[in-house]
């Protein structure tokens, strides 16, 4: 009788970290592209996130200063990310496509990196990106949330038109045809 209960109790627990295991891969950690975002924020709370996003100043892989002012007036493509998180990974190279894809149309990428700066090193050595990948550690999380992410999870992406306006707001990982066609209709703007 003792083995039995010790068996069962056993088994709860394994169905316990199972269930709790696919509740964070699915909800938290990859999303999966074709779910609606369950981002939500007012309009003004948006002008309020996108003001505060623009007085940022990050140090990029190599500990240069990058002011986020810089790319106010271009369509503006801030993906929230780190090296460890694997949707975020998976999204990047479609990232740097695009990214280099408009370039020319005045469209900016930069990755926001929710990590340390010799990882985030690290990682642009093995993969390089042709857009700025930034620093900012942990504490970009609370600049996320302005945007709605309360959830603070990655990978989220805020597409910011020219006139400084939120367009879109992504939790989970963005496909290249849904990222170009967010990104097409802010051209012509």
């Amino acid at each position: 009788m003792k083995k039995t209960a010790l068996w069962a109790g056993i088994a709860c627990a394994a169905i316990a970290l199972a269930i709790a295991g696919d509740f964070a891969r699915r909800s938290l950690l990859a999303p999966e592209a074709d779910k609606p975002s369950s981002v939500a924020v007012a309009p003004a709370d948006l002008d309020a996130a996108s003001e505060a996003l623009f007085r940022q100043r990050f140090p990029d892989a190599h500990g240069n200063e990058q002011a986020l002012e810089q790319w106010r007036g271009k369509v503006l493509v801030v993906n929230f990310w780190a090296t460890w998180c694997a949707p975020c990974r998976v999204e990047m190279p479609e990232f740097a496509e695009v990214s280099q894809q408009y370039a020319g149309a005045g469209v900016q990428f930069i990755g926001i990196g929710i990590d340390s700066a010799a990882n985030i090193l690290k990682f642009e050595q093995a993969t390089p990106m042709p857009y700025p990948l930034l620093v900012a550690g942990p504490q970009a999380l609370g600049l996320a949330s302005l945007f709605g992410n309360t959830a603070q999870a990655l990978p989220f992406t805020v597409i910011i038109d020219r006139q400084g306006k939120v367009s879109n707001i992504k939790l989970g990982v963005l496909k290249r045809s849904e990222l170009e066609g967010k990104i097409r209709p802010l051209l012509a703007s």
